[in-house]
């Protein structure tokens, strides 16, 4: 048994090309030998969003705090809350991010298919975020 102790892993900024606005990633893991999973816990600030994307496996996102909105390709925008677990396909094109005003924490986990969780595209635009989650 392997413990990666609270504070043990220092705290990286989500990089410039994947996300926009403040994102802070903590306690990153990617397991080794034959086990395929990887995540981290996953912070946006107000108005920050990843970039689309999408996981050759999928991925499970569990928000444990705040408010986000995410959307698929093709789909509207969703509003995600605390306690919400989303399962997002395999090779399913989206992004995952905090509303303009409240920002939103989730564990992100994943399987490497060939060592690669995720395949990066470019970011959504301010026009795409801007529109906002469908009003019933």
């Amino acid at each position: 048994m392997h413990i990666d102790r609270n504070g043990s892993l220092p705290s990286v900024k989500g990089p410039a090309e994947y996300f926009t606005g403040n994102v802070r990633i903590d306690m990153q893991f990617q397991r080794s030998g034959e086990s395929r999973v990887a995540g981290a816990f996953v912070t946006f600030e107000p108005g920050a969003r990843s970039a689309w994307h999408t996981h050759p496996l999928g991925q499970t996102l569990i928000v444990t705090s705040g408010m986000g909105w995410t959307q698929c390709e093709g789909g509207p925008i969703v509003e995600i809350n605390a306690g919400d677990i989303l399962w997002c396909p395999p090779n399913h094109r989206h992004w995952h991010g905090a509303t303009p005003t409240t920002a939103m924490t989730h564990i992100a986990i994943q399987e490497a298919f060939d060592g690669k969780v995720v395949d990066w595209m470019e970011k959504v635009t301010d026009a795409e975020y801007n529109a906002g989650p469908a009003t019933p």
